[in-house]
């Protein structure tokens, strides 16, 4: 803890402010480049506890014949929140959605196990970790893009459990 505020006072504060103020110039230019209107939340309907990756991901949806991975932001069992596909670019996530839309997954969804019919059984498997990262980046998102953006389920625009809970509901208060 002190070795990073040591090492953050070589840096002069106006350094650090000129750095701030570009960063919400890059966030301006994107939000003038593609109207964001709402956030839609997913799984990536994997099992409890199984890690997959944004590379994994990024093959499954290549396979598909997409130009890259349909989501925006990718959310790991341990919290860590990966940048998926461009923000500047619709999304591959929710069908006649993705236009003005940002799409976020967590990864999970299914019980770690096949349910007796051998299909698997939606779950909310969110890990500790991964909620406080949504938390965060929805929090996020509707700073940079404006209090009218609103945040959705994928099951609210597809006959599918994804993310085996009510984001709407959740996240109403964002």
């Amino acid at each position: 803890m002190y070795g990073n505020s040591r090492k953050f006072s070589n840096y002069s504060f106006k350094s650090v402010l000129k750095n701030i103020i570009m960063s919400m110039q890059d966030i301006k230019k994107e939000i003038a480049m593609r109207k964001i209107n709402k956030i839609i939340v997913h799984c990536t309907a994997t099992q409890e506890g199984k890690e997959i990756s944004v590379d994994t991901i990024r093959k499954w949806h290549l396979k598909r014949g997409w130009s890259d991975i349909g989501y925006h932001y990718v959310i790991s069992l341990d919290g860590l929140t990966q940048v998926g596909r461009p923000i500047e670019r619709s999304g591959a996530h929710t069908k006649r959605e993705n236009k003005d839309s940002i799409g976020i997954t967590y990864v999970g969804g299914v019980e770690s196990e096949r349910g007796k019919n051998g299909k698997w059984i939606a779950k909310d498997t969110r890990t500790k970790e991964q909620k406080i990262s949504l938390l965060n980046l929805l929090t996020t998102l509707k700073s940079i893009y404006g209090d009218d953006v609103t945040i959705h389920g994928h099951r609210e625009f597809a006959a599918k459990s994804c993310p085996c809970f009510d984001a709407n509901k959740e996240y109403c208060n964002i």
